[in-house]
């Protein structure tokens, strides 16, 4: 019989979360915590959620596990597609004059969004024109994000034409599954990167997705995330949030130019 999950427990594991991610657990996710470690405490023999989060102080890897297991990583090919439409039609015309554009996609999950962002840049821009910078808290979902390797219905929201193109089907023991076509893999590089803590050293960006993280975030954590990408956002640049999020009292450095799509003005 597996153990229960105490409103202590819990509420140990919320402030790990926030304190590792800025993530706020409200209530209604103590189900999720109990249900998505419970495997861990019986790989481990443990006998309380209490036992397994004293393993985690001391274990950096079983940390990472449980970060990795309670991180929500919900994700699709072309989800919101206005913002691609943007892209495609309004942005990318306007760095077809400059040198490498780059994009960062700050929550990529399992690679969906970043490889959405690298077939419209390749159809607006051509292959060697960009380069994207693709980065999640994760370590298990950027193994995924880098394998590039999904099962076909995942492949339903992709154009037909983008499918065609860039997606490789799945023959053998990988059949009823696709790749995403090398060429275009190239164009992405995957990083682990914690965004509530102290940005790496990783340059400027002509357009940064930041979509559905804030949604778990306090007001504080957002302006502080917010704070740390803006920097490397260049004059001119552009910030696409999802249609559920809003920087209204986050920032004012950024002009709201379309529902969720904000522009940085020039110097």
């Amino acid at each position: 019989m597996m153990p229960t999950l105490t409103d202590k427990e819990f509420k140990n594991f919320r402030q790990l979360m926030f304190d590792l991610a800025g993530i706020n657990l409200t209530e209604a996710k103590k189900p999720l915590v109990s249900g998505r470690l419970a495997k861990r405490l019986g790989q481990h023999a443990l006998d309380s959620y209490g036992d397994y989060f004293k393993l985690i102080q001391i274990d950096q890897a079983e940390r990472q596990m449980a970060l990795d297991l309670l991180t929500t990583n919900e994700t699709y090919f072309f989800r919101e597609p206005k913002h691609f439409e943007f892209l495609a039609s309004t942005i990318a015309p306007t760095l077809r004059n400059q040198g490498p554009v780059r994009v960062w996609c700050g929550a990529s999950s399992t690679g969906e969004e970043p490889y959405t962002i690298a077939m419209t840049l390749a159809e607006s821009l051509g292959h060697m024109r960009f380069d994207i910078l693709a980065s999640d808290i994760s370590s298990r979902v950027l193994q995924t994000a880098q394998q590039a390797l999904y099962p076909m219905e995942d492949a339903r929201d992709i154009p037909k034409a983008l499918r065609t193109k860039y997606c490789l089907k799945g023959i053998g023991s990988q059949e009823g599954r696709f790749m995403i076509d090398r060429p275009l893999r190239e164009r992405v590089r995957f990083e682990s990167i914690n965004l509530c803590a102290a940005l790496p050293d990783i340059g400027c960006f002509d357009v940064i997705f930041l979509r559905n993280v804030m949604i778990y975030f306090s007001m504080e954590t957002k302006r502080e995330v917010v704070a740390r990408m803006l920097p490397l956002l260049r004059p001119g640049g552009h910030f696409i949030i999802s249609h559920s999020e809003s920087l209204h009292g986050v920032t004012d450095q950024l002009q709201l130019i379309k529902p969720s799509i904000y522009f940085k003005r020039p110097n």
